[in-house]
């Protein structure tokens, strides 16, 4: 994917810091990483390091640990209803955040941004905190083996992401 990159965006360089905002390294351009990767970040340290957040505007790499990279909830936008009506109410779903993984429980709570307004906008609870939500990919939420809906994971802002980066990371094990 970089090379393919390569041929469109001409590098930006920028920094590649830790949550605590300490500069480990530098970069060629935020596109070339995504939520959750470890490989290729081109840096040491003496455990293992991932992106975190991507902070465009500043043209800076966020990496943490790997606890710092599990959300304890997204929020999806341009929502389909394959099978099922909107909720009007939470309700308890399965949902698959990355390609390759198994759906995991959670609960779906409907964003209406009125009373007449139909529910293009979900928020996911997981009930455990989940490796990598990214936005720009899709979440797909189930009953059993049935495809109930889909969407797009937003964009978090970043502040928020380091926020809970940082939570995660002092938190009691």
């Amino acid at each position: 994917m970089g090379q393919f990159l390569e041929k469109y965006l001409a590098p930006k360089p920028g920094d590649i810091v830790d949550t605590q905002g300490r500069i480990l390294g530098q970069h060629t351009g935020v596109h070339n990483y995504t939520i959750g990767q470890r490989k290729g970040l081109g840096i040491a340290a003496s455990y293992p390091l991932y992106v975190v957040a991507l902070d465009v505007g500043r043209n800076q790499v966020i990496v943490g640990d790997r606890g710092s990279v599990h959300y304890p909830d997204c929020t999806v936008h341009r929502v389909n209803w394959v099978s099922a009506a909107p909720p009007s109410e939470p309700m308890p779903i399965t949902v698959q955040i990355r390609y390759r993984s198994v759906a995991v429980p959670a609960t779906l709570l409907p964003i209406k941004a009125s009373e007449e307004a139909a529910v293009t906008r979900v928020k996911i609870l997981f009930d455990e905190p989940q490796f990598g939500v990214t936005p720009g990919q899709a979440a797909v939420w189930y009953d059993g083996d049935r495809v109930l809906g889909g969407g797009i994971i937003e964009p978090l802002p970043v502040q928020a992401r380091v926020a809970a980066a940082l939570a995660q990371t002092s938190a009691p094990s």
